[in-house]
């Protein structure tokens, strides 16, 4: 039988004790936090403790475990795997969510991922954008989002709720938002899974237009990119087809798996590879 998790009387008290040197007392705070969802920030934004620097890093360690198993618990793969996804748009979203619940630090108050999503949507709809081209200005040229150069292998660049708070993201990352907030506005925006680089295609006046985001919303004529003798035969094809959903997860989880390695966070890179062969 699971332990029942901590009420808000105890996790006063275990707050209190998140610095003791004591490895059998941090042994206890840490199995019972283990037992809460590993997100405690909307309690935290109303407990009138504010905590030091120090206690924050431990408590952040210390939600990591009970986030994997939340991440797991929750993670419904689709029957079928990646390709049974199709137009399963309120499905892809619920995963993107449930990953960018899992990549928070647990102690940050945010908007969830569809809120954040619906408020930029509202924003672009407010500035009376009724185009993808001019969302695409309206994201990109106007340094809303902007490619994370600095700090492209950080894991968060996967979570979306992040992204749009912080500004920033990798290329797959900032496609998405474009993608999920173009889809609010009913535009259509699609994406190009092009090998290291994914990208968006739009279209204007009949023509495909190959947007690249992490280069602040940069546009391509297609035909011109299908006739540069720089890239490859199969890149050509590649840039002709739309991503499907399935295709734009297993390419977020690859790209998850990579960061988690690059941060030598070993553990969270093999449960994303578990992530991984539940769409196989």
């Amino acid at each position: 039988m699971n332990a029942a998790p901590p009420s808000p009387e105890e996790l006063n008290a275990l707050l209190r004790l998140l610095d003791d040197e004591t490895s059998i007392v941090r042994e206890r705070v840490a199995g019972r936090l283990a037992c809460s969802t590993g997100d405690l920030s909307e309690w935290l934004a109303t407990h009138p403790r504010v905590l030091s620097q120090k206690e924050s890093e431990l408590l952040v360690e210390m939600l990591k475990p009970p986030r994997r198993e939340t991440l797991i618990r929750e993670w419904i793969a689709p029957t079928g795997g990646a390709g049974a996804l199709q137009e399963d748009w309120e499905s892809f979203e619920a995963l993107l969510r449930i990953l960018s619940d899992f990549l928070h630090d647990g102690i940050s108050l945010r908007q969830p991922l569809s809120d954040a999503l619906d408020l930029l949507a509202e924003e672009a709809s407010d500035e009376g954008i009724t185009t993808a081209n001019e969302l695409r200005s309206f994201l990109f040229e106007g340094k809303r989002l902007l490619g994370n150069q600095q700090n492209y292998y950080e894991p968060r660049n996967s979570d979306l709720a992040w992204c749009i708070a912080e500004n920033r993201s990798n290329p797959l990352g900032l496609c998405l938002i474009f993608i999920l907030v173009g889809r609010r506005l009913d535009l259509e925006i699609e994406g190009v899974n092009f090998p290291g680089h994914f990208m968006c295609r739009i279209f204007e006046d009949g023509f495909p237009l190959i947007v690249d985001c992490y280069d602040r919303g940069r546009l391509h004529l297609q035909a011109a990119l299908l006739e540069d003798p720089e890239i490859q035969r199969a890149h050509r094809e590649i840039l002709r087809q739309s991503a499907g959903l399935g295709t734009i997860l297993l390419r977020l989880l690859n790209n998850l798996q990579k960061s988690f390695e690059q941060n030598n966070c070993s553990e969270d890179a093999e449960l994303i590879q578990k992530l991984q062969a539940t769409l196989d």
